[in-house]
């Protein structure tokens, strides 16, 4: 191992993202890809403000208890897929400016990501989004640029076990086609419409992919339904596996091809901040699609990620870890007046995780840039 991938090495087993564990470890085989997921997007610089009591009101000043800063958008899911183990490559512009290079290193350096996709842009500013949490949900300011066509997603995605994919309406991203043509699987999930139309017809690439995750409200209006679960089954007939995000309620999924229906609770949890909780959702259920797992417990351990992540604030720095999750089973185990039968919803977990060195809750997101090493 050279200096620099030991470096890296002692930064990801410091963050205690993967805690020596492979999700995929017995599936690895010689000529498998060297990338588990890749996916592409934008790299946001996120600031986030959380401790607020309720919204800010005009014309006056507010005090957040809490704030942190940490990379944003794209990088939201890329973080969440390394730190359950999946090796990630990235393909993404990113601004010439001290904001971009915070967000490269903390994604290369600091999370193990492969950037070699992705460029800086001479001249080009990181687009910037202010949060701030406050009554269990966010407000959002963000401001930037579209990066120059060449910086776009690249003509010819690497070879990788899956893909993710953000639809956008009446959009075509031609590397999708590509990546399900030399044999990745495509996981999808999509924003809300701007232009209202939520015409199904015009998501480019749903044809191509393997599993659909909206929430239950873009899941209702693009197919035109009053009921999350009557969305799933409809969206169903279109991809094979659909899967339905209800909040509070947990998710709902269909697999079309077999019929097979699934529903797991959410884990009730106080939240800090809710940024990015679908991107770590949707990272935990491809690493259990990836690994073979029966369909509700990739969405028992979709919702598990998920539900940790929004007690800690920032979108990427809040995903948890092997040695988070490692931490909140043995909590949960040995806590009073738990229902033995919602515990063994999560017992697929037992043969995976390793011991809990640290005790629950942790706390892990660096409140500012500026700092040059992990707190």
């Amino acid at each position: 191992m050279t200096t620099s991938s030991r470096e890296q090495q002692g930064r990801a087993d410091q963050w205690g993202h993967t805690a020596g564990v492979d999700p995929l470890g017995k599936l690895r085989r010689p000529r498998d890809p060297e990338c588990d997921v890749f996916l592409t997007g934008t790299v946001f610089l996120d600031i986030i403000f959380t401790g607020l009591d309720s919204a800010p009101v005009r014309g006056t000043e507010s005090w957040a208890r809490g704030m942190g800063s940490s990379p944003g958008g794209v990088a939201n899911m890329a973080i969440a897929l390394a730190r359950l183990g999946l090796r990630t490559s990235l393909a993404a512009a990113f601004g010439d400016d001290h904001y971009g290079e915070y967000c490269w290193d903390a994604l290369e350096q600091g999370e193990g990501i492969d950037l070699s996709l992705s460029r800086t842009v001479p001249g080009w500013h990181s687009p910037v989004t202010v949060s701030m949490a406050y009554e269990g949900e966010r407000t959002m300011v963000s401001h930037g640029h579209e990066a120059p066509l060449e910086e776009s997603a690249p003509a010819s995605p690497p070879r990788a076990r899956a893909a993710i994919a953000s639809l956008v309406p009446g959009r075509t991203e031609e590397w999708i086609a590509d990546a399900a043509r030399h044999g990745s699987r495509i996981f999808a999930d999509v924003g809300w419409d701007d232009t209202g139309h939520w015409d199904l017809a015009g998501l480019t690439g749903l044809e191509h992919c393997e599993a659909f995750l909206p929430n239950a409200g873009e899941a209702m209006r693009y197919t035109r339904t009053d009921c999350p679960r009557a969305a799933a089954r409809a969206l169903a007939e279109k991809v094979p596996v659909a899967v339905v995000t209800l909040g509070a309620e947990g998710a709902y999924a269909v697999d079309g091809s077999t019929g097979e229906t699934a529903e797991v609770p959410a884990i009730a949890v106080e939240a800090l901040d809710p940024t990015g909780a679908g991107d770590v959702f949707v990272a935990g259920f491809v690493t259990g699609t990836l690994a073979g797992w029966p369909l509700a417990d990739r969405l028992a351990f979709a919702g598990l990620t998920a539900a940790l992540s929004v007690q800690e604030f920032g979108g990427s720095l809040s995903a948890p870890g092997w040695a988070e999750i490692a931490a909140w089973w043995q909590a949960v185990r040995t806590r009073s007046g738990q229902d033995p039968a919602a515990l063994r919803r999560y017992e697929f977990l037992e043969g995976l995780l390793p011991g809990a060195a640290r005790p629950w809750p942790l706390r892990r997101a660096v409140p500012t840039i500026g700092f040059r090493s992990p707190a």
